[in-house]
Order: structure tokens, then sequence, then C-alpha cells
């Protein structure tokens, strides 16, 4: 495929001169957007209690939503008769949709796994479904994101050789009959998933099948899925050189900032996870000094923002003790700010690496980013 024709394309700036980090832009029929970078997931068309505007000020390019849950709720005909997901959700830069693959993995007692696709049980209604590589890009079209996944099976990292065997070669089955699924190519970028768990020789067989096939992108699934950051780390330390050059590298479902740091100093270019809200709701906010759980009393009567090295909404306006307040009075304006406050750390910290590839000193930065945040320290707070 010639990448200058496809409708998504990479286009390589900068190797950091110590590392394989790489700074990029990433075109998409909607915008074109600095890489590395960092997508909010919006699983069900929107970022939990965030609007598009909060988003785009805060300087996200791209975002992520969910095949299943659309495909479930609302349904993708209506979707599509809204004049797709950028008119539903009034979101008018990239869109990346996943395949329904990874709820294969998360949905593991209602589901069974067969040639053709995965019969689920709706876990909303209980009703028995059907899933295939066809029918998810028949939905991720109609849905009309700007990047597509392809369908495959997202297996426990630490299943046995033989069962992800069998299960890379049915992926490689089903991302052929994707492509072969595939309506629009000239509008939508369908990406090839790499899987392979953790096994060596698996994961150079399976990316090198991607890599024949040809997809204007390729992404990295079936990790931070119950493994070690160590173990995680080796698998990208020998995959990543196999993927070509001259297009884009998607970690898929990784998201904590030290997995965004250590990803990008092996050369992803893309990264979602739902951490940042996820974690927010819950009252717990990422800062420079490492996590802070704001619900604690001893947050009662301090009078300091989040983070004070964080110019977010949040942290221009609002204090530690009162956002604890909205928090124990089950106040929504509380998930908010903390919600705000996550997403844009996480953009900021993409921000920063992008300025340290520029400056050739990523590892300096990691170096100065992990010992104040605590990575280093013995029984360190993990997310």
């Amino acid at each position: 495929m010639n990448e200058a024709k496809a409708p998504v394309w990479y286009e390589p700036l900068k190797t950091e001169k110590h590392t394989g980090a790489r700074l990029g832009i990433l075109h998409t029929p909607h915008g074109s957007f600095e890489t590395p970078m960092y997508m909010p997931v919006g699983t069900l068309a929107t970022v939990k209690s965030l609007s598009p505007e909060e988003l785009k000020e805060m300087g996200a390019g791209v975002i992520l939503s969910n095949t299943y849950h659309l495909w479930l709720r609302p349904g993708e005909d209506i979707v599509e008769e809204a004049g797709g997901l950028h008119q539903f959700m009034n979101w008018d830069q990239g869109i990346l949709t996943d395949s329904g693959g990874f709820q294969v993995f998360s949905l593991s007692d209602i589901r069974q796994i067969k040639e053709e696709g995965v019969y689920f049980r709706n876990h909303i209604s209980g009703e028995r479904l059907f899933l295939s590589p066809e029918k998810a890009i028949h939905i991720e079209n109609a849905l009309g994101a700007d990047i597509i996944m392809s369908f495959d099976e997202c297996p426990d990292f630490h299943q046995s050789y033989d069962y992800i065997k069998n299960s890379i070669a049915r992926t490689t089955r089903w991302a052929e009959r994707g492509l072969q699924a595939h309506k629009h190519p000239d509008r939508q970028a369908l990406f090839g998933i790499c899987q392979g768990a953790g096994y060596k020789d698996l994961r150079l067989s399976h990316v090198r099948d991607m890599v024949s096939l040809d997809f204007p992108g390729y992404s990295i699934g079936g990790l931070s899925v119950g493994e070690t950051k160590e173990e995680m780390n080796a698998v990208l330390d020998y995959l990543v050189p196999e993927l070509p050059d001259n297009k884009p590298r998607y970690l898929m479902g990784v998201g904590s900032p030290d997995a965004l740091i250590d990803g990008v100093i092996r050369g992803i270019d893309m990264f979602d996870c739902v951490l940042a809200t996820r974690i927010a709701r819950n009252g717990t906010c990422m800062t420079h000094d490492g996590r802070l759980v704001v619900k604690n009393a001893k947050y009662a009567r301090d009078f300091k923002p989040i983070d004070s090295d964080c110019d977010c909404y949040t942290c221009q306006h609002y204090s530690r003790a009162y956002i604890r307040h909205l928090f124990k009075a089950d106040e929504i304006f509380g998930l908010r700010l903390a919600s705000i406050h996550n997403t844009y750390f996480l953009l900021q910290l993409m921000r920063d690496v992008r300025q340290a590839i520029r400056d050739d000193n990523l590892l300096e930065f990691r170096q100065a980013f992990f010992e104040r945040y605590g990575y280093f320290k013995a029984n360190a707070p993990a997310f």
C-alpha cells in the first residue's frame, strides 16, 4: 500500500539519538497530530464526564471508541444515520474504534470462540449475539472512524504455548477476512493487530504475518492484560523493530505514566487507556509527585491544587480540600474535576516526551520523572 495515498499515514520527523523513540505526524481525514500521542478513551462515544470542547482545549487529537459497546447501544445503524461518529458525538478530529476483540478477553465467562467468530452473551440483556471478522468490520465501517481495528482474539498473557499458537493462526485468518470485508479503505485505515502473548517465537511469527498483509498501521495487542511491566517491555524490545518504520505503531490499552514513557523509548507512536478517567472517578489523581487520593482525610484542609506544577483547569481554579468535599458529598463535579486533571496530565506528559525527543534527552527526562514520581522507591504506588 502507498502510504501517501492511504487515508491515514505516518510522517516520520525524527528519531531520538539515544533510544528508538520517534517524533512524527499521524495524518488522518480529520486532522494531523503529533506523535507519540495518548488517546483518551470514549467507550460509548464520550470520554466520561468530559466535553469535546474540553478535550480539544487540553490538546487531545485522536480519541478511541468501542465497537462492541456501540453495537449494543445505540446500534451502528443509528450512528451511521446520524452521519457517523464524528457527527454523532460532535468531534471533528481523529477517532479510532477497536474491533470488539478485547471483549473476547474481558467477557471470557460469557463467550465461545469458534473459527467463524465469537458467540457472546450480551452483558446487559443476556441475549445471545455473534461477532465475526466481517460483522466487526461492517460495524466499524458504519461507525465511520478514521482508524479501525482488525477483529482478533486477545488471549491471556499466560495461556499455554499451544493455545497461543492456535489463537494467532486464527487471528491471522480473521485479519485476512477483515481486509476482504472492508468497504471503505479510501477513507478508513484498517490496522492489523499483532498477538502472541509472552512467547517470543510466536510474537515474531505473528508480527511477520501481519506485516505481510500490508496494513496501513500496526497495533500490538495482548499486553497490559496481567503481565508485569518488565514482561511487557521485553516483548516490545524484540517486537517493535519488526514493524515497518514508515507506518504508525499503536500499543493497545496502555496508559500509566511509566508505561507511556517506556513504550515511547521502544518506538511506540500511539497509546490508549481508560486509566485516567477510571481512577479519577474513585478520587485518585496523577501528579508529578506520584499518586494522590484526594478523598483521604489529610486533604480536608489542604488548599493547594492537586498538582502545583499542573496548569489544567482543575489545578488553576480548585483546591484539594474543595475537590475532597465534592467527593465526600457525592457531587458529580468532583469526579469531573479529577477526570479533567488526569486526562490533561497524560496529554501534557506526552507533550513533554515529544519535546524530550526533540532535545535528544529522553532518558534524562525518564530518570527525573521516575525519581520524582516515586517509581524507584520500594513499595511505590502503582496504578
